[in-house]
């Protein structure tokens, strides 16, 4: 239930606080008062889009806050780490460059994430939801949410994605004989090029550096054995050097044994000397170029380079690609026998998805029926007792005659006098008719639903006289079971109010402003007055809206 909004810099409103109490809580006021700008506070609080053009000339930036109970959120709150306390506060932003920021009980969360605590708090009926009942296409989602069907529609889709991932798997495999036939050949001729040329990986890297070898081979070996003779080699080398020096200088460490330690280090640099003319030694002995070795290398990476630029790929992807066009040439080779086998599946998924769908079906048939009997006596109940409604099913066109919703295509039908056949709603209702539809549709969808509050932008579109008597008596009687909030023009409807609140608009030094008032029993019958007379408010006209607040009072009071 929400117990508390506040509004900062949303349009006309510079600030405003609002608190609602249980049952039915009613805003009225002249056209352009401010009245919807409430309803829009909160949908943006609950997630809906917000733009710049929401927040008040000249400030920096725009603000509504929340207060509700926790009825029906515990859950959204432990999912998202928080702990459900006695009180939830929303709060959300939005600055002069359109950019919002949304908390939860201080915590920072996203619009999709709000949206969704926001399904759960408020149910928003806005003054175009009735023309909703005009698309047909929402009808289906109508009749669903009555049945409650969530939980084998999911199971449904679950069935029908199987079934639809089958088929395509099969559509893919049933190609044309020539197509198979070419792509066979084509198959073919890239597993036999890449077989044969058994190319590895990191191959291209080593035959450029042994290229490099073969290129430099006459300096490369002409360094080599220079370099060994300097060390080893020739007569006076490095190493010979070194070991004469190393016995002098033991001749020297003989008289001054501190020289022991320079004596260890010449016998060191010496073996280092000896080790390094080895490997040098070892690297010329192993070198062995053929002759034809070098025009070989240039095949080979010639090769390598044209088929990595034939397939478009390195030389890893080279055996990526030989390994996949093996499958597939697999795959073409036993392709009857995988055809069987889809089909054997494909008929035992249709068949499971098909069950689905006709139990589907059946159920929405039944709900169908109750629905029907459920709004035929709502609409009575809001002087509308000739009305026919009617669900109608119609079976899917087309195959496979089901997809992922069923296999029902669902329109609202209605007659709207006595004798004339059932038609579309969408070309036969007026606009107080999808008022009067759309409000007895919540009201009997809410008995399904946990959401804990409801609100209604203009409920009254199109409806006078007795209907709005009985319009403002339905309203009253879903705020038994629910918090309602009601922007109405109606006085029977702001009669019944539980908690009444007038928003008036001002002018003051050049700018306007919106004020939002709670009324206590005399300021209601003077906006009872006003509703029915406008400006001329007399004594007559206040006894009567005295009598009828009282006649009201009465009404409830028996609920």
């Amino acid at each position: 239930m929400l117990t508390q909004l506040h509004i900062e810099n949303i349009a006309v409103i510079e600030r405003a606080d609002i608190e609602p109490g249980p049952g039915l809580n009613v805003l009225t006021g002249e056209t352009g008062a401010g009245k919807s700008i409430v309803i829009d506070s909160l949908g943006a609080v609950l997630g809906a889009r917000t733009s710049r053009e929401l927040v008040r000339t000249g400030a920096e930036r725009a603000s509504v806050t929340a207060e509700f109970t926790t009825d029906g959120a515990e859950a959204w709150l432990l999912e998202n780490g928080q702990e459900p306390e006695d009180g939830l506060v929303i709060r959300r932003r939005v600055g002069q460059d359109g950019k919002s920021s949304a908390q939860v009980n201080g915590a920072p969360v996203s619009a999709a994430e709000l949206r969704a605590l926001g399904s759960l708090l408020l149910d928003i009926h806005g003054q175009n939801d009735g023309r909703q009942l005009m698309d047909e296409t929402r009808h289906r989602g109508y009749l669903d949410g009555f049945a409650g069907l969530g939980a084998q529609l999911e199971e449904h889709r679950r069935l029908f994605g199987q079934y639809r991932e089958t088929a395509a798997a099969l559509r893919k495999l049933e190609m044309s004989e020539a197509e198979r036939e070419r792509r066979q050949h084509e198959l073919g001729l890239t597993v036999q090029e890449l077989e044969a040329a058994r190319i590895e990986p990191g191959e291209e890297e080593r035959l450029q550096a042994r290229r490099e070898l073969l290129r430099n081979s006459e300096k490369l070996t002409e360094a080599l054995d220079a370099a060994y003779a300097a060390l080893y080699g020739d007569e006076g080398s490095a190493a010979e050097n070194a070991g004469a020096a190393s016995a002098w200088a033991q001749r020297a460490a003989d008289l001054a044994p501190e020289l022991d330690e320079a004596v260890a280090e010449i016998e060191e640099a010496r073996a280092d000397l000896e080790d390094a003319a080895e490997r040098l030694r070892d690297f010329r002995a192993a070198l062995d170029f053929s002759p034809g070795e070098y025009d070989a290398l240039e095949t080979r990476l010639s090769q390598l380079r044209r088929l990595c630029k034939k397939y478009g790929r390195d030389e890893l992807g080279l055996a990526e690609l030989l390994e996949s066009s093996k499958r597939a040439l697999e795959e073409l080779e036993f392709t009857d026998e995988k055809r069987l086998e889809l089909q054997t599946e494909l008929a035992k998924r249709q068949k499971a998805a098909y069950n689905s769908a006709k139990e589907l079906s059946k159920l929405r048939k039944a709900a169908a029926q109750e629905l029907r009997g459920r709004i035929e006596r709502g609409l009575a109940e809001l002087s509308m007792p000739s009305v026919r409604f009617e669900a109608e099913l119609v079976p899917m066109a087309g195959e496979p005659g089901f997809d992922e919703t069923g296999m029902d295509e669902v329109r609202f039908l209605m007659s709207a006098n006595a004798g004339e056949a059932p038609g579309r709603i969408s070309r036969i209702a007026s606009g107080g008719e999808l008022a009067r539809i759309m409000l007895v549709m919540k009201d009997v969808l809410s008995e399904r639903e946990g959401v804990p509050a409801m609100v209604f932008d203009e409920i009254d579109e199109g409806v006078s006289g007795i209907a709005a008597q009985r319009v403002a008596e339905k309203l009253a009687r879903l705020s038994r079971r629910k918090q309602v909030i009601c922007v109405t023009h109606l006085p029977q409807i702001a009669a019944m109010a539980d908690t009444h609140f007038r928003i008036e608009k001002t002018e003051r030094e050049g700018r306007t402003y919106t004020r939002v008032t709670p009324l206590g029993r005399e300021g209601r019958i003077r906006e009872l007055a006003r509703l029915h007379g406008g400006e001329n408010i007399t004594d007559t006209t206040l006894a009567s809206a005295a009598e009828q607040l009282d006649a009201a009072s009465k009404y409830k009071g028996g609920i």
